[in-house]
């Protein structure tokens, strides 16, 4: 798959810095009639509520942005900043301002699926989450300009943020990765009036362990890049991070990670090399909230490690084991978990030969293995592993409507990959996801759903 080149995305960075400043500058920019620009196309809330989107967005100020629950990459620091941003404009939101994320994988995030994430982030009155049909979804994204070619993106998208007055006819894109104090003043400014902190939402409505504000603003804007004592997730265990870094130099690096990469800070340059994809991003915390979030780690990774004594103490050794063979499995099975396993490590070793293997065993099925049989028969005339993947992704929709309507019989220790970027299927070994049509590049992207 191609990637956005880093000139294109630095291209892309400088305009949204250019129309959010501009948007500040000169807020009078008017659009074409916001009536003839947005669809009246009917979506599901994270309530499971019918909606018709133009009214979601009719005489209101509007942040809308693109999101999808599994990814891995850009949608939790956007969904982060949103958080922040909800916090900033306290109780705005709701009444003044309202927020709008619209799944791209509207496959997998179902209503249920959608009301799961916006916990994950504390969202409150006026954050709205939708779902609908992936056509609907697409010509909606189309039409506000925020849609892009999955296959040119990192992560299926690139994260941008719409800002609107629907009223006024006031529209701009911004960066969904920018500071959220910035963004919070250009939606205060649309609405006409000078930025101020609103009331917090901590203040707003109770929640969990409200005494505690470390947990709270863990569980809103780390909880999805880190873990504590959980292994690297987005971004490194913190557990680890604290044992080995300086705490003066952990509370600088959580105010201004942008700032501390601009001056070459040695550590700051090094976390940027091993997490690539998404950066540690600027918040816009406070030195109080900080400091909460550091005693509130300081305070779990102790519990991790007691927890983790203990069981050593007194657990017995366990040997993990993969899935286990009750069931036999299709002769094919083999193969297509060989040309699997080669694709996820960026590799065509071995692929055009278990490639015509398939074939073979498809061929044997009849006609129920005719689609998969011509699917294989393509793969295996291939050379280069961006064609290889896409032969794969259409012999894999074959092969994978034929296991769920019995045709073909797999083991029980064969799972069902599932790709959003792509919207491809595959099968693999239980275990790690190994996504075989982005590889080493983003081996872990997508779930297994059997």
């Amino acid at each position: 798959m191609k990637r956005k080149t880093g000139r294109a995305a630095l291209v892309a960075a400088l305009t949204g810095a250019v129309l959010s400043l501009a948007a500040l500058l000169q807020p009078s920019v008017v659009a074409a009639d916001s009536r003839r620009l947005i669809p009246d196309v009917t979506l599901t809330t994270q309530d499971n509520e019918q909606v018709n989107f133009y009214d979601l967005v009719k005489g209101r100020v509007v942040a809308i942005d693109l999101i999808y629950t599994t990814c891995q990459y850009a949608c939790p620091l956007e969904s982060a900043r949103l958080a922040r941003m909800q916090q900033l404009l306290g109780d705005r939101m709701g009444k003044d301002i309202f927020f709008i994320s619209i799944s791209i994988d509207p496959e997998r995030d179902t209503p249920a699926a959608l009301k799961a994430y916006a916990q994950k982030y504390n969202a409150g009155p006026g954050w709205i989450f939708l779902t609908g049909q992936q056509t609907d979804i697409d010509m909606l994204s189309k039409k506000l300009g925020l849609w892009t070619d999955p296959a040119l993106t990192q992560d299926g998208h690139t994260p941008m943020l719409l800002i609107g007055n629907e009223a006024t006819g006031q529209w701009t894109q911004t960066s969904a990765l920018d500071n959220p104090r910035y963004t919070a003043v250009m939606l205060e400014q649309w609405m006409g009036g000078s930025y101020k902190q609103g009331r917090n939402y901590r203040e707003a409505k109770p929640i969990a362990n409200g005494s505690d504000v470390g947990a709270y603003d863990f569980k809103s804007f780390c909880s999805n890049c880190h873990t504590i004592g959980g292994g690297d997730k987005i971004g490194p265990d913190l557990a680890v991070a604290f044992d080995a870094r300086d705490p003066q130099w952990l509370a600088e690096y959580s105010l201004r990670p942008d700032a501390m990469r601009q001056r070459n800070d040695p550590i700051a340059r090094m976390l940027a090399e091993k997490y690539p994809h998404v950066r540690m991003p600027n918040l816009g915390l406070t030195p109080t909230e900080v400091q909460a979030i550091m005693q509130y780690v300081t305070i779990q990774k102790s519990h991790v490690a007691t927890d983790t004594g203990n069981a050593t103490a007194t657990a017995p050794k366990v040997v993990a084991t993969i899935g286990s063979a009750s069931t036999p499995a299709s002769p094919l099975v083999d193969a297509v978990v060989a040309i699997q396993q080669a694709l996820a490590k960026d590799t065509m070793v071995g692929v055009a030969a278990q490639a015509k293997a398939l074939r073979d065993a498809a061929a044997a099925l009849g006609a129920p293995g005719t689609e998969i049989a011509a699917g294989a028969g393509v793969l295996a005339q291939q050379t280069s592993i961006a064609d290889a993947r896409r032969a794969f992704g259409t012999m894999s929709d074959a092969l994978v409507a034929s296991v769920k309507d019995g045709t073909v019989v797999v083991g029980d220790d064969i799972r069902v990959g599932y790709c959003p970027m792509v919207r491809k299927s595959w099968l693999q070994k239980d275990g790690a996801v190994a996504n075989p049509y982005y590889g080493q590049q983003m081996l872990t992207c997508g779930e297994l759903i059997k």
